[in-house]
């Protein structure tokens, strides 16, 4: 497994796995858990969630999967803007941890940018960080004004990380915002890297895949994973489909798949307003 680096000096894998709409339906739960297992013995041990998927239930599903695997991952879970002031914060991380099944979360983020000072923020972080109950701090959904705006603030340069929507077909960050997340050593984390599975598999996609035997998805994934300095963090809630993320980190593609693919996936030629879903 490649890692990337923090900036705090942790070292983290860069295919993980993500969780979001995972734990709502009772009659998958037996398998998603398995996929989370899965994910982790091959070697996918970063594993995110959120507060706010299924408002506890993703969390509570991942506490379960995790169950004797909390030592070999590094966790990562989001609090609501809403919750995000100095002692909101707190006690929405202690909420986590309960869900969670564990006495600390690896990481923390701010889920996107709310009404709260992001000083209130900050200062609740780091509470909880004096406190043993996470290790590194960081946002998600902030664009570069957002970051700028962070490290403007004391204490804002310990952000660890900026997690964002990133994919071939949304490829703004790469304008201006992860080269600012490059410049400062911050991963950029990448969720949704495949675009819920909605990318064309035609095209370029689907022919580097059909020439090296291998899912257009994959390719998209593999895409993802070249990029320096960013972590992808794909669900999967089935064996078969953690089995082809995990292949995808062994598909090395070339200068010239890279090219095809820069011209079918356009970058950015001037500044986009960051997307969500």
């Amino acid at each position: 497994m490649r890692n990337i680096a923090l900036p705090q000096g942790d070292t983290v894998p860069a295919l993980g796995q993500g969780t979001w709409m995972m734990g709502e339906r009772p009659e998958r739960r037996r398998e998603e858990i398995a996929a989370l297992q899965l994910g982790v013995s091959l070697g996918m041990t970063l594993v995110d969630t959120a507060e706010m998927y299924g408002e506890g239930a993703t969390e509570r599903l991942v506490g379960e999967a995790l169950d004797g695997l909390r030592d070999q991952v590094f966790l990562v879970s989001k609090v609501y803007p809403h919750n995000a002031s100095r002692r909101g914060v707190i006690a929405a991380c202690e909420r986590s941890l309960d869900r969670l099944r564990t006495d600390h979360l690896d990481l923390y983020l701010l889920h996107w940018r709310g009404e709260i000072p992001l000083e209130d923020t900050i200062a609740g972080f780091e509470a909880l960080r004096a406190a043993g109950k996470i290790r590194h701090w960081g946002v998600s959904n902030f664009d570069m004004d957002d970051m700028e705006a962070l490290f403007a603030l004391p204490g804002g340069d310990a952000c660890a990380t900026d997690q964002v929507l990133y994919n071939l077909s949304r490829r703004g960050p790469e304008y201006d915002l992860a080269p600012w997340l490059s410049a400062r050593g911050l991963p950029l984390m990448a969720y949704s890297p495949i675009e819920q599975g909605r990318l064309p598999t035609s095209g370029a996609l689907g022919d580097i895949a059909a020439a090296r035997h291998v899912e257009p998805l994959q390719v998209a994934l593999a895409w993802v994973l070249s990029r320096p300095g960013v972590i992808a963090i794909p669900k999967a809630s089935t064996d078969a489909h953690v089995r082809a993320n995990r292949a995808a980190l062994d598909i090395d593609l070339t200068a010239d798949e890279l090219a095809r693919l820069d011209y079918y996936f356009e970058a950015p030629s001037r500044r986009r307003p960051l997307e969500m879903i």
